[in-house]
């Protein structure tokens, strides 16, 4: 393993993989505490429209999806604060319109594009310093925002009701927790693609459930849990010459199941 550190693109794979391990498992804790799974899944596939606009305009792809994915989650939660009956339409609407679109564009842009399938399904190993300069700007801002708001964001995950009697502005923190989610998943594209993103952002903190009692704890574990998944698909990536963002799931997968497994035969 050893050796492979001598390679700059492991390196930058390796950088890459720490820093969103951390963002992912920060995030991931919000969405998963607020239930904002399936909509996180929404954002996650209509950043493919995103994609699409830096493909057609020739624009950087993570600022260009960063910007779309930001406009959607804005937009989800407009529909979602106005008519939460009709949430899932509003959801499944802008899952099918961004992918049509991003794939419309896509295929109204001159030349091959290699990197199409890399989006779909990540390529770690593929990470510019551009990129790593992106993610740690994210990393930063992340980590500032919730120092800065830790309380109110934790008041308004576990009751909304009682936040907004202590005049916590929910709406607003709502709103903030979708945007974040929305730039996290943006990264983690390079890491597994849009198709595995939900799975990055939820597994280490079903596994980290079992064994923590409050939400700062769970995202300590679920980062150390997400950078050693990432460092054995890696590894296995580089091995047996498979793609690194599947390699990364299945291994985080197969954890959680024996985890499953044991918790349930203590049970």
């Amino acid at each position: 393993m050893l050796e492979l550190l001598s390679y700059s693109f492991i390196q930058n794979a390796l950088i890459a993989g720490i820093i969103i391990s951390i963002i992912t498992a920060i995030i991931g804790t919000y969405v998963v505490v607020n239930k904002m799974v399936f909509l996180s899944g929404g954002i996650a596939h209509s950043a493919y429209g995103g994609i699409g606009i830096a493909m057609y305009f020739g624009l950087p792809m993570l600022l260009s999806t960063s910007v779309f994915c930001i406009l959607i989650s804005i937009l989800i939660a407009i529909a979602s604060y106005k008519n939460r009956e009709n949430l899932d339409i509003m959801i499944g609407l802008t899952w099918a319109v961004g992918m049509s679109f991003g794939i419309i564009l896509a295929d109204l842009t001159p030349g091959y594009q290699s990197d199409l399938m890399s989006y779909l399904f990540g390529s770690l190993l593929a990470v510019t310093n551009k990129d790593l300069y992106y993610m740690a700007f994210l990393l930063i801002l992340t980590i500032s925002i919730v120092i800065v708001f830790y309380r109110d964001i934790l008041a308004v995950s576990y009751d909304t009701q009682y936040a907004s009697l202590r005049g916590i502005k929910t709406k607003f923190f709502y709103t903030l927790i979708l945007i974040l989610s929305s730039l996290a998943i943006v990264i983690s594209i390079k890491v597994v693609g849009l198709i595995l993103v939900i799975a990055l952002l939820t597994i280490p903190i079903y596994i980290s459930s079992f064994f923590c009692k409050n939400l700062l704890s769970m995202m300590v574990t679920s980062a150390l849990l997400s950078i050693v998944f990432t460092i054995l698909g890696l590894y296995i990536s580089y091995q047996f010459d498979v793609s690194s963002g599947p390699s990364i799931i299945v291994s985080s997968s197969l954890f959680a199941l024996v985890v499953f497994i044991i918790k349930s035969i203590k049970k």
